[in-house]
């Protein structure tokens, strides 16, 4: 992922937080808002209550490697945050990247088709 498409400043997170809209499930939290360009950011944030180190870094991994995969059916211009929840520890990559997919869609991010 290009460093364009991250959000890393802790304003940005928090515009996005006041500004945004919010949608949750089991394993992620997501906040979105548009951000009026022609790609989508995304910012990823961990809490320490998951784990270790080791561990919220590789849920991060895991987090951005299944929107990576997928970017290619999300609308662009939204600015996407997801927030790791405890039950992410009982899921493995492919049910991250199914809470992933299934948050977009219940708010209308995925293109047409698909």
């Amino acid at each position: 992922m290009k460093k364009v498409e991250r959000i890393k400043r802790n304003a940005h997170f928090r515009l996005i937080y006041k500004k945004g809209k919010s949608i949750s499930d089991s394993n992620l939290v997501m906040y979105y808002s548009k951000n009026g360009n022609n790609l989508n950011r995304i910012g990823v944030s961990v809490s320490k209550k998951v784990g270790n180190s080791v561990v919220r870094n590789r849920y991060k991994r895991l987090i951005r490697e299944g929107y990576r995969k997928n970017k290619s059916i999300f609308k662009q211009g939204y600015d996407i945050i997801f927030i790791a929840r405890n039950g992410i520890l009982k899921s493995d990559y492919h049910g991250v990247e199914k809470s992933i997919i299934s948050l977009l869609k219940k708010v209308g991010l995925v293109k047409e088709g698909n």
